[in-house]
């Protein structure tokens, strides 16, 4: 009797299966699995054009790179070098305009993309008219990166004899304008140390203010000597105040002088109580300064100085040569070398204005007195004679203000414009 035959229970519903195909159910499971990842994939890959990478705020390949890199542009922000004499910008918004105190007038400027910056660092404001002028930034560093949008901030007090900045900032300014910046740079920067002494007058308050905010911030010990004509006269007094966690006087931490009321500042006891290899950083009109840098020699050993100027010393441009600045001064010649021109600059005429005649009509520049930085520049070759009151020995090993600098004699020089 044959042996029985089994038959496999598919072939009940759909009979035996020809030897070497997958079956359906297989392929079927196979082809559905593959299409769900897929899908799967396609939307991750949507959500993070880099996965596995995390996801980014915003893409950087495809047209998202090509976004990021036009609103860089915009920006001034690529990385590419800007066009000879002339420093990437920003386009920015008069977002808030208010007075701070008596005589000055604070600005919150609004834009895209803003770099970031520490306490002491300042910003070149370019204002209506052209003019370009510095001024410090007082506001938070955080704000400049929040995602929701950035914004610096700065003040302005009014100056009556000045040069015209200061006016056109608190006549012509309002919320709603756009105004272009560069920068920010930093000249005064906020050194680690162990404790700091801070001196401020008047509107030197406003690189000060972000240095107080990290130093609390960070519990390293500090004190402050803030004065001014009055108390209505001194802007962010209240916060100063709030910081220093003594109401009214500040406590132990601040000295506020209104020398209406209080005459000047002692500040021989107040480099006296600070405490040895403290920082001293200092801030506000030039009388201030020299008293306090003539004062230091008596203080505790290794205090540091640290100060900023916006105007020149007498050490700066009007001190090189004869007693007018320009007595040694002879013609010579300056090789623009991505420019590709060459131009002579005379006797008793300054880099700055031979190249703005002869060349670069639009090259930037501010103060034309040695002190600001706006008109540095790198040098390729040649020796220079510096009469600025800025850059420090690093920095003059291969650039100079060219408003004030010039070659040495029996010289030329050749500059990266």
């Amino acid at each position: 009797m044959p042996a029985p035959v089994r038959v496999p229970s598919s072939a009940g519903r759909g009979g035996p299966l020809r030897p070497g195909l997958p079956r359906l159910r297989t392929v079927l499971t196979v082809a559905g699995t593959a299409l769900v990842v897929q899908r799967a994939l396609r939307r991750r890959i949507r959500r993070s054009p880099l996965w596995p990478l995390p996801a980014l705020e915003q893409p950087i390949s495809g047209r998202g790179r090509e976004a990021a890199r036009t609103a860089a542009r915009a920006n001034g922000l690529d990385g590419a070098q800007p066009a000879p004499g002339r420093p990437a910008t920003l386009r920015m918004r008069v977002a808030e305009r208010t007075e701070v105190a008596d005589g000055v007038v604070a600005l919150r400027l609004e834009g895209e993309r803003l770099p970031a910056w520490e306490p002491g660092a300042h910003l070149d404001l370019v204002l209506p008219s052209g003019a370009v002028r510095q001024y410090s930034l007082c506001g938070e560093p955080a704000d400049a990166v929040r995602a929701d949008g950035g914004s610096y901030t700065l003040a302005v007090r009014l100056i009556e004899d000045g040069r015209g900045g200061s006016r056109e900032v608190h006549e012509v300014l309002r919320a709603g304008m756009t105004v272009e910046v560069r920068g920010p740079r930093n000249r005064f920067p906020l050194e680690d140390c162990h404790a700091y002494l801070f001196v401020a007058g008047g509107i030197g308050i406003t690189p000060i203010l972000p240095m107080v905010r990290q130093a609390e911030a960070e519990g390293v010990p500090w004190r402050l000597v803030y004065a001014g004509r009055s108390r209505a006269s001194m802007p962010f007094l209240a916060e100063v105040e709030k910081l220093a966690g003594g109401g009214t006087g500040g406590g132990e931490r601040l000295t506020v002088v209104a020398e209406d009321v209080d005459g000047r500042p002692d500040l021989a006891a107040a480099l006296a109580d600070a405490p040895p290899h403290a920082a001293v950083y200092c801030c506000g009109p030039e009388p201030l300064m020299d008293a306090v840098a003539d004062l230091l020699p008596d203080g505790p050993a290794g205090l540091a100085l640290h100060t900023e100027r916006f105007a020149p010393t007498a050490t700066g441009p009007a001190a090189a040569g004869g007693a007018d600045g320009t007595s040694d001064d002879v013609a010579f010649a300056v090789e623009l070398r991505r420019t590709g021109r060459t131009v002579t600059v005379p006797a008793g005429t300054s880099v700055l204005r031979a190249i703005r005649e002869q060349a670069l009509p639009d090259l930037a520049y501010s103060c034309e007195e040695g002190f600001c930085g706006t008109c540095q520049q790198r040098v390729l070759a040649g020796e220079v004679d510096h009469r600025d009151a800025l850059l420090t020995d690093a920095e003059r090993d291969d650039s100079l203000l060219i408003c004030v600098s010039r070659a040495k004699r029996g010289s030329g020089l050749v500059l990266d414009l």
